[in-house]
């Protein structure tokens, strides 16, 4: 596993399990997924905010690290970058998310990844943009092509489009009423998709030198018994660590994600999850790590 040395890490992190000495976001995304800002603007939000090391973890691509990366040594910015993808997957018709941290981005075995994930998520988009043209939407394929740009297409860029064009008042409405999952079959315009397995996704990621980490536990529509189950299969595949900090979390649901980390002896993680700037949530807000969490970073000394 290629991890990186002391010197590399802030060595407050890698000396302490909490973070009194250094702030990190280990989940956020960019205009190559279905984030709002660009890599450099990220970076720089970043920098406004003081973060010292942030994971940069776009759906199912690495295609921003390295504008994200010349960013950060063209304007001599104080920041240490993490290489990082969420990797899309499927378990027992549940689509789980799978984040990938200090990757090697070139590896062959996550490019051929990369590649099939992106084939099924194009695909998806066809097949979605097909049945929106039924509901009454015959350009939404190409309008949410075109905004995502050269990033992954994503249900988000459909959300948007259906949003800003006033076909409905918030983009959750455009999940519950077309391109959510909804009971058996989802809504009119939901399409299943095709994602690899969680254990191709951790296997990806090792090859890649890096921590697989199971991104927000907490929000998947799982009872306790499935989450449990999920958690499980995920330690039992060889997964890393959960991401058990989030900044909508209650110390409840803190507390309950570092349970499950010492029950099956995996690592912590915690991230934003960013996307766009927004009161609820932003790069770095409300992420402390819990007393006794064994951190992801531990690996990448």
């Amino acid at each position: 596993m290629a991890l990186l040395s002391t010197t590399d890490f802030p060595h407050e992190i890698v000396k302490t399990e909490g973070f009194a000495h250094k702030r990190i976001d280990l989940h956020s995304h960019t205009t190559y997924s279905d984030g709002t800002l660009s890599p450099q603007s990220l970076i720089d939000r970043a920098s406004n905010f003081q973060i010292d090391v942030l994971a940069i973890t776009d759906h199912d691509t690495v295609a921003g690290l390295d504008i994200a990366q010349k960013h950060i040594e063209d304007k001599k910015i104080p920041l240490k970058l993490i290489a990082g993808i969420e990797i899309s997957t499927a378990w027992q018709g549940f689509e789980i998310h799978i984040v990938g941290l200090n990757i090697d981005k070139t590896n062959s075995d996550l490019q051929t990844l990369i590649v099939r994930q992106q084939q099924a998520r194009e695909q998806r988009a066809i097949s979605m943009g097909e049945k929106l043209a039924i509901c009454g939407f015959p350009t939404i394929y190409h309008d949410a092509k075109e905004l995502a740009g050269q990033g992954s297409i994503t249900r988000a860029h459909f959300a948007k489009i259906l949003h800003r064009d006033g076909h409905v008042s918030t983009m959750q409405q455009a999940f519950d009423k077309y391109i959510g999952k909804k009971g058996s079959k989802g809504q009119r315009a939901y399409v299943k998709p095709n994602w690899c397995s969680i254990e191709e996704a951790v296997k990806a990621i090792h090859q890649a030198g890096g921590s697989a980490v199971m991104a927000h536990p907490i929000r998947y529509d799982l009872s306790a018994k499935w989450l449990r189950r999920l958690i499980i299969h995920f330690s039992e595949v060889a997964g890393d660590g959960l991401e058990v900090v989030l900044p909508q979390m209650n110390p409840e649901q803190r507390a309950k994600m570092l349970a499950y980390c010492q029950e099956y002896n995996l690592l912590a993680s915690m991230g934003s999850d960013f996307h766009y700037p927004n009161k609820w949530s932003d790069l770095g807000r409300n992420l402390t790590m819990p007393v006794g969490a064994k951190p992801v970073w531990a690996q990448w000394q």
